[in-house]
């Protein structure tokens, strides 16, 4: 997909990773102090710093043979062209690769290497620890407004092996540099009229005037529509103003001749995530123990 899969412990969370998806690092189970660790103990534990590596992706000669291997492949396959591939779960004109650029492997585009150290991790959204099978499921009922495959399913267990294979050389506990979508300050004043102005000029060309995107002659979507029918619901990571404004700033346009400004970023993505797109449902579950971010769009 090219536009968000999509990205921590509960006071670094970041709630996009989401996203699309997955997306950064966070303090896995095995990790975390044991129960009788003091208070005192376990919040100077958690606040030492993760060893930082850089963003290395495996070469192609690392895929394992046999059925392991078709399912790393199968995995990447899915992720590059998920609405194709899987209809049946998927209720937009996305792939998951429209947020994780690069078929998950690009930086400060919520890449999926050294996520499966991170999990299982604490997500403020669901107010409890989930699983990567859950982060998934999340995925899909949000960022490709479509149905949850489930833990174990085949599509489950294909994207647990691509990722899985993507995070092969990263160590437990490691934070990898370029990881979710960082955070970009955001301006004293945000204008989504002006925003108006900077997605004429420099986002319609690839994603329409009206956030339709441009399909390819095979009838594939070349860009991804950004608002309407077919596109992320309201319950995705990149519906939120400071994640879309993230996303712009650090990969947009693609190609990047003249990256955007940290102001017009956030002007753009304010522009296109009012604009009208699905609802989700099951959002009022949302945030069950407090800590709604308040770029939230419900």
């Amino acid at each position: 997909m090219s536009i968000e899969l999509l990205h921590h412990h509960a006071a670094l969370a970041l709630a996009y990773v989401a996203s699309v998806a997955a997306a950064g690092l966070g303090v896995a189970a095995c990790d975390r102090p044991a129960k009788e660790t003091s208070t005192s103990a376990a919040a100077e534990i958690e606040s030492e710093p993760k060893r930082k590596v850089p963003l290395l992706v495996p070469g192609d000669e690392t895929i394992p043979a046999g059925h392991a291997g078709e399912l790393v492949r199968q995995g990447r396959l899915y992720a590059t062209r998920t609405s194709e591939e899987l209809p049946q779960l998927v209720g937009s004109d996305l792939h998951c690769t429209s947020c994780h650029l690069e078929a998950g492997t690009r930086g400060n585009a919520g890449p999926w290497v050294g996520l499966s150290s991170a999990y299982p991790m604490y997500r403020a959204r669901a107010g409890r620890e989930i699983t990567l099978e859950e982060r998934i499921d999340e995925c899909f009922e949000r960022s490709v407004n479509g149905k949850a495959p489930g833990k174990g399913s085949p599509v489950t267990r294909a994207f647990v092996a691509y990722i899985e294979w993507l995070s092969r050389d990263v160590p437990r506990g490691s934070e990898v540099l370029g990881r979710g979508f960082p955070r970009v300050e955001r301006p004293p004043i945000v204008d989504p009229d002006n925003g108006r102005n900077v997605y004429a000029a420099r986002c319609a060309s690839c994603h329409g005037a009206n956030g339709e995107g441009r399909r390819q002659a095979d009838g594939s979507y070349q860009f991804p529509p950004l608002w309407g029918d077919r596109t992320f619901n309201i319950g995705a990571g990149m519906a939120r103003l400071d994640t879309a404004a993230a996303f712009v700033r650090h990969d947009m346009p693609l190609g990047r001749p003249e990256p955007l400004t940290a102001t017009d970023a956030y002007d753009v993505a304010a522009y296109f995530t009012e604009q009208p797109r699905p609802d989700y449902l099951p959002k009022s579950g949302d945030w069950p123990r407090g800590g709604k971010p308040p770029d939230a769009r419900y």
